[in-house]
């Protein structure tokens, strides 16, 4: 490897505030590399868990400089953590990689493009992002929303979900349990049709929905970037769920939970909302359409990040849909929150691994079922990209679950 000779920093935000003992804690077993998407396509160990452990360490402890190397390889990174899945030793990877993300931009070793800065600000103002985004959900809503990453759906274009679960609430009274929603900052003010399906879903299960108004984004997308203001999204999402009297908070967006769940640590239970409804009793959807066939994949902030097992199988079944798990479900599909645009072309390598099968699986209509937007997006751009040529459809598998919108009108 070659490197270059700039002085070490001794900022504060440094390698060196780096817990030495979690740097240290990875035993070089190897288990992680067979797992690792970005060493899958590379062989490169430096493109690996344990590479770039190896190489941060050495920048902690002063052996090497600061080195475009490390910032190529950090950034090479999609952040699935399946690493910490297969990692026997428990090593913290997640943890480390955000900090050392945040180090990276603090000391202006990466920079975020400007589209994910200008929106890493709109999510911290969400009335200013729903309203920047109101011509696109109006364009979904047309069907006239060409985007490789904007998958079909018709999303309200002026009223909020909060609003939209008020006016369910007071007409179906349900009496079981009480949960808050995570409406989240880029599904409320571009796909919010999977909120009121959420919503829907809860209702007409029996379970109450609050949504408190103060809540803000999560802070994932500052994580994915690296960028600052990470504590304040905190800070104020601890302010707007703590005070609550509910059972948990309930995520559609396995990322989301993810990051909201860390959070609300020992004050309220973070959910992802198909696991809390697997223990339920569903009310089950009824097809008549017995060729379609369902393929799930599974989202790696669910099984890697809040180590979910996976999506309950009385769920899937209550879709009412034949269905099945994609082939290689656990493995990243290369979306890794923000990844796939700021390293497009692995993004798309990743998935076409993935998304291969769609070109024959069997079904009409074939829908690949998720549950987490931003996998849905990336999962979208495979037909956009041309890596598969035959139809399909992408849907999160709260909407295989909705009773649709007549379910508002009932008395």
């Amino acid at each position: 490897m070659t490197t270059s000779n700039p002085k070490p920093s001794t900022s504060a935000d440094s390698c060196h505030s780096l817990d030495p003992d979690l740097l240290a804690s990875c035993v070089h077993c190897g288990f992680c590399l067979e797992v690792c998407p970005t060493y899958k396509l590379t062989g490169d160990e430096n493109n690996s868990p344990r590479g770039r452990l190896r190489l941060w360490r050495e920048e902690a402890d002063g052996r090497i400089p600061q080195d475009p190397w490390t910032d190529f390889y950090t950034s090479e990174c999609v952040g699935c953590l399946a690493c910490e899945t297969a990692c026997p030793a428990n090593v913290p990877y997640g943890e480390i990689f955000e900090q050392v993300k945040h180090q990276h931009v603090a000391q202006k070793r990466s920079r975020p493009p400007l589209s994910l800065r200008v929106a890493a600000g709109l999510a911290t103002r969400q009335s200013l992002f729903n309203l920047a985004m109101l011509p696109a959900r109006i364009l979904r809503r047309m069907g006239l929303l060409p985007h490789r990453f904007v998958f079909q759906g018709q999303p309200s274009a002026f009223q909020s979900t909060r609003d939209y679960a008020a006016h369910l609430m007071k007409l179906h009274l349900p009496t079981g349990p009480r949960v808050a929603l995570l409406t989240g900052c880029l599904m409320e003010s571009l796909f919010r049709e999977i909120n009121f399906a959420t919503v829907r879903v809860l209702i007409e299960n029996n379970i109450q929905v609050v949504i408190p108004p103060d809540q803000g984004c999560c802070g994932a997308f500052q994580e994915h970037t690296g960028m600052a203001g990470v504590e304040t999204l905190q800070e104020q999402n601890r302010q707007a769920f703590g005070k609550l009297d509910v059972e948990a908070i309930v995520s559609n967006s396995s990322g989301c939970g993810l990051a909201l769940g860390k959070t609300m640590k020992g004050q309220v239970p973070v959910r992802d909302v198909l696991s809390f409804l697997g223990e339920q009793k569903l009310v089950s959807r009824v097809r008549t359409e017995h060729t379609a066939r369902v393929y799930v994949d599974l989202p790696c902030h669910l099984v890697h990040g809040q180590k979910v097992a996976g999506i309950p199988e009385n769920v899937l079944d209550a879709t009412g849909y034949n269905w099945e798990l994609a082939p290689q479900a656990r493995d990243c599909c290369g979306s890794g929150g923000v990844y796939n645009i700021q390293k497009p072309e692995n993004s798309q390598e990743i998935l076409a691994r993935k998304s291969a099968f769609l070109n024959e699986a069997v079904g009409a209509p074939v829908i690949l079922a998720t549950s987490n937007h931003v996998c849905m997006m990336q999962w979208n751009s495979a037909r956009s990209t041309g890596l598969v040529k035959r139809p399909y459809e992408v849907r999160h598998v709260i909407q295989l679950l909705d009773p649709g919108e007549s379910f508002q009108k009932r008395s």
